[in-house]
Parts: C-alpha cells; sequence; structure tokens
C-alpha cells in the first residue's frame, strides 16, 4: 500500500472480531511479558488497526470516532493490556495530520510501522542546524517496546537556557519524533494493573530531531479533514474509555456465568438466586449502559458537526471530555460491583475478574479522565472563563 493509493479496504471492527479469541487465549502471557508481544503488534500492525487515525490521503484508514471506539472496545473485551496499546499506536498516528507530507512520508511511509508517545514535556530540545538535540525521560510509555518511532513532549530552550515564549505567552512545547533505536527503553513498568502494556520509562540523550519531525499539537493546524478537527488529547481519553467500557463488559458477562455455578459459603442457593446480586448485576448494566450511550451521544453530535462545518464547538468538546470521563468512573464503578459480587472467587489468578479489577484501576489514574477534567468541565457548565487548550 502506497502513500497515496490505498489497494483495499479495512473493517476494523471485524479484524478485532477475528483478533479477539486468540488474544484472550494469551491474556496471561500478555501480562507476564510486562508487555504486549511483538508478534501481536505486528499483527495489529499488519491488519492496519494502527492506522486508524492516519488521514486516507497518506495510506491511512481515517476511521469514524464511533468505529475506532468500538474497535478498541471489542479488544478491550479479550484483554485491556492489548486493546490499549492499540488505541495509543492508532491515536499516535494523528500526528501525521499535522506534519509536512514529506515528513509523514518518512515516518508513517511502511503501512507497517508502530508508533507510540507522552506529551508530557519532560524533555528539552535546544536548536541546533539539524532542527532539535534532544534531552528527556518520559512515563508512561505504552507501547514502546513495540514501536518503531517514539514521540516525546519537550520545551524548546532559547539561548538562556529558558523555555521558549509563544506569543501567547505560553511555553513552547512540542512532540519530537524520534526513531526508537535512538531511545532508551528504562526497564520501570512493575505495577498493579495493565501490566502488558509494557508503559515503561524512556530516555533520550543528545537524539538529534529534524524540526519537520516535530509538531506543536495544541497550536499547529493538522489537515483540514473531519477527524482532525476533533480535539487531539480529547481523542486520546476517547481511547482510554473505550479500554474501559470493554473490560467493564466482560466482567459483568463474568460474573453472570459464575452466578450460574457458585454457592456462596454458608448458603444453599446458587449466587444467581441471590436478590443482591440481582441488584448488582441490574446497577452495573445500568452504569455501563448509560455512560456508553451518552459517549456515543457526544461522539456522534462533534462527528456530525465536524462533517458539516469542518469544526468542532466548545460545547462538543466539553460533552466529550464529560462523557469520558464519566464512562471510565462509571465502568470502575461497574467492575468494582461485579468483584466484590464474586466473593473469594474473584481473587484468584484463574479468575478474570482480578485481572479486569487491577486494570480498571490503573486506567482511572490517567490525567485524561482523572478528576481534574470534571472541574474543567464542570467551569465551562457555569460559565467561568476557562483554559479550553487541552479540552
Amino acid at each position: 500500500m502506497s502513500m497515496l493509493d490505498r489497494s483495499e479496504e479495512t473493517d476494523p471492527l471485524a479484524l478485532a472480531d477475528a483478533l479477539a479469541g486468540d488474544i484472550a487465549a494469551r491474556a496471561d502471557e500478555i501480562e507476564a511479558a510486562r508487555q504486549l508481544p511483538q508478534d501481536i503488534a505486528e499483527q495489529f500492525a499488519a491488519n492496519g488497526l494502527y492506522r486508524m487515525c492516519i488521514p486516507e490521503a497518506y495510506g491511512g484508514l481515517e476511521t469514524p470516532p464511533w468505529t475506532f471506539i468500538e474497535t478498541v472496545e471489542r479488544l478491550a473485551r479479550a484483554d485491556g493490556s492489548a486493546a490499549w496499546c492499540l488505541f495509543i499506536g492508532a491515536t499516535s498516528g494523528m500526528v501525521s495530520a499535522f506534519l509536512p507530507k514529506e515528513a509523514a512520508q518518512q515516518i508513517f511511509g511502511d503501512p507497517k510501522a508502530i508508533t507510540s508517545g507522552v506529551f508530557a514535556p519532560k524533555g528539552k530540545a535546544v536548536r541546533v542546524k539539524e532542527g532539535f538535540k534532544v534531552n528527556g525521560q518520559w512515563q508512561w510509555g505504552s507501547g514502546s517496546r513495540n514501536a518503531d518511532w517514539i514521540m516525546g513532549g519537550a520545551f524548546v530552550m532559547d539561548d538562556s537556557g529558558k523555555p521558549e515564549v509563544l506569543s501567547n505567552g505560553k511555553p513552547n512545547n512540542r512532540m519530537m519524533i524520534m526513531k526508537a533505536g535512538e531511545v532508551d527503553i528504562l526497564d520501570t513498568w512493575y505495577v498493579s494493573g495493565l501490566q502488558g502494556t509494557g508503559s515503561t520509562d524512556y530516555a533520550a540523550q543528545d537524539v538529534i530531531v529534524p524540526e519537520a519531525h516535530s509538531v506543536d499539537l495544541i497550536h499547529d493546524k493538522p489537515l483540514e479533514r473531519p477527524l482532525y478537527a476533533f480535539p487531539t488529547f480529547g481523542f486520546l481519553g476517547m481511547g482510554i474509555a473505550a479500554v474501559t467500557l470493554g473490560m467493564a463488559r466482560t466482567a459483568i458477562d463474568e460474573l453472570v456465568g459464575l452466578a450460574v455455578e457458585k454457592t456462596p459459603q454458608g448458603s444453599f442457593k446458587p449466587l444467581a438466586m441471590k436478590p443482591m446480586a440481582h441488584v448488582d448485576v441490574a446497577e452495573a448494566e445500568a452504569l455501563l449502559r448509560s455512560a456508553r450511550a451518552f459517549l456515543e451521544e457526544a461522539t456522534g453530535a462533534a462527528w456530525e458537526a465536524a462533517q458539516a462545518e469542518g469544526v468542532i464547538s466548545i460545547p462538543h468538546r466539553r460533552d466529550l471530555r464529560l462523557a469520558t470521563t464519566h464512562a471510565v468512573k462509571s465502568s470502575a464503578k461497574a467492575i468494582d460491583l461485579m468483584y466484590t459480587l464474586a466473593g473469594g472467587s474473584s481473587v484468584y489468578r484463574n479468575s478474570p475478574l482480578q485481572r479486569i479489577f487491577r486494570d480498571v484501576h490503573v486506567a482511572t489514574q490517567h490525567m485524561m479522565v482523572a478528576g481534574p477534567t470534571l472541574e474543567l468541565t464542570g467551569r465551562l457548565f457555569m460559565g467561568l472563563d476557562t483554559d479550553t487548550a487541552m479540552l
């Protein structure tokens, strides 16, 4: 497949369904490895799933947002870590829409290329003749062990050693795109959940990055296509929500299956006959379905606006962020209900519930869906002046 000619159509949903069984069977292996096995990452790449957010003009799928969410969600039903790595690799592809065509060709031209990255400005970039000399260390590098190109946010430093300041008074923070071979992968990912994401630290030491391989995701203008009217950081949050919704679905299904067989200690009736089980399952279903419906509604409204007008208004961005955070929190509540209802059965390694419980409570810690996002959206509902640069 060339950059300008897609030789065949790809159905991400069908691909997710086809891959889910194998991924579910390898969930223990994925967790034990503390990273996504390379053959699974390469399978995602070979099937085009990492290209869901790359422009069609550059050989990508330019997948509609709700299809992207559903694809990640379906894989998350099989394994949260695998789905997490997929959405990180896919959303990293949005950077291609901000790059000059030649740079996009160099980085994303290989249809099997895998990218990952962290926007947080944990690096420093000094201007040199070739572009920038970059130094820094970043955390939460999900999928970095699988990647061909790794990105990291960095402040551009002036001659006095201080961050350059843009015309709006903000520091100049650019995403630097580095070859994976130039980045040191550090073994720091020893965590409670999402172990298989390989979200380890990585570091750059005097890495030279051409200026065309850097972007300002807040101020640079992407291609004028509906998908890239969506806020980059908001889209990242949508991926997190998709993972948690998929895991919550599996948690409910797992509990319902267990309840038919399990008779709680001290009881003569199976769990499925207990009134409290009926209440908790009903509440979990309501939490999951209502949160998913809100996210679908907000995503659909924003997509319609993007297609019709080429821009997404602040109210649409506000609703997307609120629906995303609400989906994550509601999924965690539903999973907690199922984990608790299962009793002692849920603590054993052979129960998917224990992994899902651990995984979702790592996902909730991500800054794109943490408590401050509710403060941000709440200010907008109250009509207060609010910095919406990262909304």
